[in-house]
């Protein structure tokens, strides 16, 4: 009992495991909006106990689903401290803390977290391959993005830094952090306008942050770009066999056994 119903929660390759998915993508969706209609003051002011008994019932079958996959797997652990399974948990933690906190209803939002399953509902379109060759990509380019970004924050704290020395309280650069706040709105083109430098020096480095800024914003794509381009779509699986033993969902088509620890598939 316990494969199958391993079969029909995690995996879509089944008519039952892809209902289930189906059924689940839905159930997230009207408890999300359950969510929003609550954060509504006319509409809880009108509905608030329909809305709450709804909110328990969708909890009481999130929390049913979280259990039948701890029991549904053979090393509860692993899957409860992976990414999927603390995102289960945190789905329904929030209504049950509320009864004993007021006013964390709003986290409930998490939810739509879940809905990253929506990629192994159905296989459609392939999206599961390329899922897979997206997060790869941006998996392999992470050294040279963590190099980029740490780059970027000594540049607008010097910059920044540089436009404290030549401004004052006056134009809103009041402190060192400030300032790096407004190099950094500057440097990533958003512009919010609130604080601007008014002395040339500051002006002269302001357009300086603001040229080389379009060269910054176009590094991170390169870096990804190359990545995809120097991975291979063929090595990407399409399945969604998942491992019961240690929960890993990335397997070659036909796969007997898990490439992670070994267990039979």
């Amino acid at each position: 009992m316990k494969e199958k119903l391993h079969e029909i929660i995690f995996e879509a390759d089944s008519p039952m495991g892809k209902l289930f998915d189906v059924l689940l993508m839905w159930a997230i969706l009207l408890s999300v909006g359950v969510v929003f209609l609550e954060s509504v003051p006319n509409i809880n002011a009108k509905y608030a106990e329909e809305l709450r008994i709804t909110e328990f019932f969708f909890t009481a079958l999130f929390t049913v689903e979280y259990l039948l996959r701890l029991y549904s797997v053979k090393k509860p652990l692993n899957y409860a401290f992976s990414f999927f399974g603390l995102v289960d948990l945190l789905s329904v933690l929030p209504t049950f803390v509320e009864i004993l906190l007021p006013g964390v209803a709003s986290i409930r939002v998490i939810r739509i977290l879940r809905l990253l399953r929506v990629f192994r509902v159905l296989k459609l379109v392939g999206f599961i391959k390329e899922a897979s060759f997206l997060r790869g990509a941006l998996w392999g380019a992470r050294k040279k993005i963590m190099v980029f970004m740490s780059t970027v924050l000594v540049l607008v704290t010097i910059l920044g830094t540089l436009v404290y020395i030549v401004e004052d309280a006056e134009s809103g650069f009041t402190s060192i952090p400030r300032s790096i706040y407004w190099a950094i709105v500057t440097v990533t083109t958003v512009g919010y306008g609130d604080i601007a430098p008014v002395t040339v020096i500051g002006q002269a480095i302001a357009s300086f942050i603001m040229l080389i800024g379009y060269a910054i914003i176009a590094v991170p794509t390169g870096i990804v770009s190359a990545e995809m381009v120097k991975g291979s779509e063929s090595k990407v699986s399409k399945n969604t066999q998942s491992c019961r033993s240690c929960s890993e969902d990335e397997h070659q088509d036909g796969a007997k056994y898990c490439n992670k620890c070994g267990e039979g598939l």
